[in-house]
């Protein structure tokens, strides 16, 4: 299926030169981007009128824990700082089941792609015990009936209070069930192709939830399957003091003993590295995916990514979990970038094309897929475009970097095209009934919550 987007107000092409095209069109052709230019020669099967829109490259969310959109805005969590908000939720989420995966991710994806994203990465890692395969193959099914390119994190949790750790045991799995499971969705669900809709790695939750040894046999199977590693680290200062106290060092430095620097790793959050730790990560390559939204709310602190971009570290933007952001928006969490950056470093230590960058090929080279990220021939049909007639942009279609940094952010996507196939239409995700699944989303948290 070929498609035109025809004469676009601005296309953001994120390229190497920095183009932003004007009455510009995007010829697509299968689930490549075959012309771009202002009198394309594309016949294609659909043509979309572009006229008062502004066209992004599909933006890139690379932090996620899907399961929590049901347990988002709860206010017996709304004043707490990482370690009790967990140890509160612990106790819902042990009670969680495959419907409640399912229904979770499809609210999560879709809220994704209303904002424009087309890739996410999602870290699942709670796995009430022997639920780990019936749990993944929940989410799976609920993300083919949306359509989003995917990254699934296999997360774990194999430490719990009885053996150190935060979590309760009755959610924490043997380390031989993990490493199994993990092998097995391997197999089952991860494709190498660059292109790939759905692609899997290996995410232990975090240095307070897993053992040593699992970090190392976790650090091994990646690299034996060439994937992609993700953890939690260096997010809050009891985090710090507990490996400190466990370990006799800290997080950055327990992972590199245990063989977690490189190419194919990322963390999420990086707000407590110091100077030493930054020029570690960028000789290593190892990446950050930065949660401005859900740092500020849970008051963790303030990443230091003004530094780590002038030094070369990688960097992208994740939403993290609905029940610490408590939101799936992805546009305010390119602002929040912004503003969080310049009221900590200073007006000039971030700009709007760095926020745009973070959400783009930011997020492409975190996880290392150069297909994606940028609006140029041969890279993937990806797109995310927006409608410029909203009152939010009055006055104000000046700077197209600006459009979703300096305005408006709680804008719905006008139409999404993942992998060459339009999944938003109108501001709608095509075949699902947004009434119907909000509906089942309530019902199912009210259950949680009220146990």
């Amino acid at each position: 299926m070929d498609i035109l987007l025809k004469d676009a107000d601005y296309i953001i092409t994120m390229d190497k030169n920095k183009r932003v095209l004007t009455h510009n069109s995007v010829c697509i052709k299968d689930n490549k981007i075959h012309e771009i230019g202002e009198n394309t020669k594309c016949k294609a099967n659909i043509i979309i009128n572009a006229a008062g829109k502004v066209i992004y490259p599909g933006f890139i969310n690379t932090h996620h824990h899907y399961y929590q959109s049901l347990t988002r805005n709860f206010p017996e969590t709304a004043n707490l700082k990482l370690f009790d908000w967990l140890l509160y939720l612990y106790e819902i989420w042990a009670h969680i089941d495959e419907d409640d995966i399912y229904t979770a991710t499809r609210v999560a994806a879709s809220e994704l792609l209303l904002s424009g994203v087309t890739t996410s990465v999602d870290h699942a890692y709670i796995f009430p015990q022997h639920r780990g395969m019936s749990f993944f193959e929940a989410e799976v099914e609920a993300l083919k009936t949306i359509g989003i390119r995917s990254v699934l994190m296999r997360g774990s949790m194999s430490k719990c209070r009885d053996t150190g750790g935060l979590p309760p045991c009755n959610i924490v799995q043997k380390e031989e069930e993990i490493l199994r499971d993990s092998a097995d969705v391997i197999d089952k669900y991860h494709d190498p192709e660059d292109f790939a809709m759905m692609q899997v790695g290996i995410a232990p939750c975090s240095p307070f939830s897993v053992t040593k040894n699992l970090m190392m046999e976790s650090a091994v199977l990646a690299r034996q399957k060439k994937l992609l590693l993700h953890t939690h680290l260096a997010e809050t200062s009891d985090e710090t003091n507990y490996c400190i106290q466990h370990y006799g060092k800290r997080p950055l430095a327990l992972m590199e003993e245990v063989g977690w620097l490189g190419k194919n790793v990322f963390f999420a959050h990086g707000i407590h590295f110091n100077d030493k730790e930054l020029k570690i990560l960028q000789e290593t390559g190892t990446g950050i995916s930065h949660c401005p939204n859900s740092n500020m709310r849970l008051g963790s602190g303030v990443a230091r990514i003004p530094e780590m971009l002038k030094i070369g570290v990688k960097v992208s933007l994740g939403v993290d979990g609905s029940a610490s952001n408590d939101s799936s928006n992805f546009l305010q969490e390119i602002r929040n970038a912004l503003l969080l950056a310049r009221v900590h470093w200073g007006v000039s230590s971030f700009t709007p094309y760095n926020a745009i960058e973070l959400a783009t090929k930011g997020g492409a080279s975190v996880i290392g897929r150069n297909e994606l990220g940028s609006i140029e021939v041969g890279k993937a049909a990806d797109i995310a475009m927006f409608s410029l007639k909203d009152i939010s942009f009055a006055g104000g279609v000046h700077d197209p970097y600006g459009f979703f940094t300096m305005l408006g952010s709680n804008n719905r996507a006008d139409t999404v095209i993942v992998n060459g196939k339009v999944v938003v239409e109108s501001g709608h995700i095509k075949g699902i009934d947004e009434e119907k699944l909000i509906a089942q989303a309530n019902s199912l948290s009210s259950k949680l919550r009220n146990g």
